[in-house]
């Protein structure tokens, strides 16, 4: 049962237990120094193993975990595997479970769970023993592929052979990931079950152990699960950190208890704890999403009366805030604003404005504000032409459609199948739908995803207002799909 306001929890009153922190990782700067010089001169001019080979007589293996971990960031497993390659040919070179650990963990990350799995069976070809952080980053491997039910199957699997296999016992890291993984999957029941496991081990939860579940219960909007885990969490003398606050604000406020957000909120000021810039965020824009201006505003107000600067996401979540309730014009007051200090714009602050423009029925706006766009040096890519792509398809804006086509050539902007999948489902989604499309939204809609469904507002652009949106014509299909096909062509 879902606890009642007056009986939310206070933190004062938690006994404060021992809160371990996460060990950091220091690397020699010297290392650090090469490492970024490599980088800067691997090029696809010049083979990454004709730069090593220049380097030879310094680089070594925590060259190699640094370049692995700055390669899977880039995106460049392939180079990961060159650079292993490199390693395993050099005089200094002793197969270690570390690095296959890593290079294990940096494939599953980019959702390579095949050469995580090679890379495993190869480690014990060399005679390496799996331990415990090797089975780790082979579970957080497979839970990064696409068949969750089947990942999920398989990373239960390698937990009970680490149960039996005696130097690759579960930590508290491997409940962790699992704990995790199943609040997100909202199995309930698996969660139940790893926590009595883990109670019965001798391993003792963190912090962390109970962050990632409320985290990910609160996310799927399971608030009684997450006060549950809550209250272990109490029960464990585990105290609460500026994590567990924030995320209970976070998922208080997107269901929209603004009662118990508030309260966390007050529990958080009375902490040793300290509010950050993403505390303020999240209940700027859930306020908003709400349609509660005055309290999303007194929020601000609050915020910088703390002595607090806004960051560029704090400007994001006001621009979305006065789209949400209808205040266009503060919106675009705002980002004019931002525009002549003279600071630094990202393409998110740009494609926040466009995507207020469209949820408020003004394409023809979004369209003037993204063709000025490079002259205020704020430059679109590819997150702005799928945004704009869908808003306008949505809209059925085929001359804007047309025209936003013609940019994405003129660009080099090559869009993958996806990005048309999505814009047909929208097109579907309306023609399904077209009897209710002109209805008014919920004014307590609750996430992005509904208020991205409202339709154009009563007083629309003259240019739009002969668009009927959430047409049956099957034309709109025939003609998306015909835009889709002329760009797949070049894939």
């Amino acid at each position: 049962m879902s606890m009642s306001c007056a009986s939310f929890p206070s933190y004062k009153g938690i006994s404060c237990g021992w809160s371990p922190k996460r060990k950091k990782i220091s690397h020699n700067s010297e290392a650090v120094e090469l490492v970024r010089l490599l980088t800067r001169t691997i090029s696809d001019k010049e083979p990454l193993v004709k730069t090593l080979n220049k380097y030879v007589k310094q680089v070594r293996t925590e060259h190699c975990f640094l370049l692995f971990e700055q390669l899977g960031k880039d995106d460049k497993w392939l180079q990961c595997l060159e650079v292993f390659r490199w390693m395993q040919k050099q005089r200094w070179y002793i197969a270690d479970n570390g690095i296959y650990s890593k290079l294990i963990s940096v494939m599953g990350k980019k959702g390579q769970t095949r050469m995580a799995m090679w890379l495993f069976s190869e480690m014990r070809n060399t005679g390496c023993r799996p331990d415990t952080s090797v089975y780790n980053a082979l579970i957080t491997a497979q839970l990064h592929s696409r068949d969750k039910p089947k990942a999920l199957a398989k990373a239960l699997g390698y937990f009970q052979k680490m149960k039996g296999t005696e130097r690759c016992k579960p930590n508290v890291v491997t409940y962790n990931i699992l704990l995790r993984a199943f609040a997100q999957a909202r199995n309930v029941e698996q969660v139940n079950s790893l926590f009595k496991d883990l109670d019965e081990s001798i391993v003792s939860p963190d912090i962390y152990t109970f962050n990632g579940v409320m985290d990910a219960y609160g996310k799927n909007g399971m608030i009684r699960e997450m006060e549950a885990v809550l209250t272990r969490m109490k029960s464990n003398q585990c105290k609460p950190d500026l994590i567990t606050f924030n995320l209970l604000i976070d998922s208080y406020g997107k269901k929209q208890d603004f009662c118990k957000m508030e309260q966390v909120f007050k529990s958080l000021l009375h902490s040793k704890e300290r509010p950050t810039l993403p505390t303020f965020n999240s209940m700027i824009l859930n306020y908003g999403k709400a349609r509660l201006k005055d309290k999303a505003e007194d929020v601000f107000k609050k915020m910088t009366d703390m002595g607090y600067t806004p960051s560029f996401v704090t400007h994001e979540s006001l621009i979305y805030m006065y789209g949400f309730c209808g205040s266009v014009s503060r919106a675009v007051q705002l980002f004019d604003q931002l525009v002549e200090s003279k600071v630094h714009i990202n393409v998110s602050t740009l494609n926040a404005m466009l995507d207020v423009y469209c949820l408020n029925g003004l394409p023809q706006e979004a369209d003037s504000l993204f063709e000025r766009a490079n002259r205020i040096k704020i430059y679109p890519d590819s997150s702005t032409y799928k945004l704009l792509y869908k808003a306008y398809t949505k809209a059925n804006q085929k001359e804007l459609l047309d025209k936003l086509l013609k940019h994405m050539d003129k660009d080099g902007i090559i869009p993958n199948k996806r990005f048309f999948l999505d814009a047909l489902g929208a097109v579907a989604s309306l023609s399904a739908n077209s009897d209710s499309a002109n209805a008014s939204t919920d004014s307590n809609a609750a996430n992005f995803e509904s208020a991205n469904s409202k339709t154009h507002s009563s007083t629309p652009n003259s240019k739009s207002s002969n668009v009927t949106a959430g047409s049956k014509n099957p034309q709109d299909f025939a003609n998306l799909a015909t835009h889709g096909k002329s760009y797949l062509t070049h894939l």
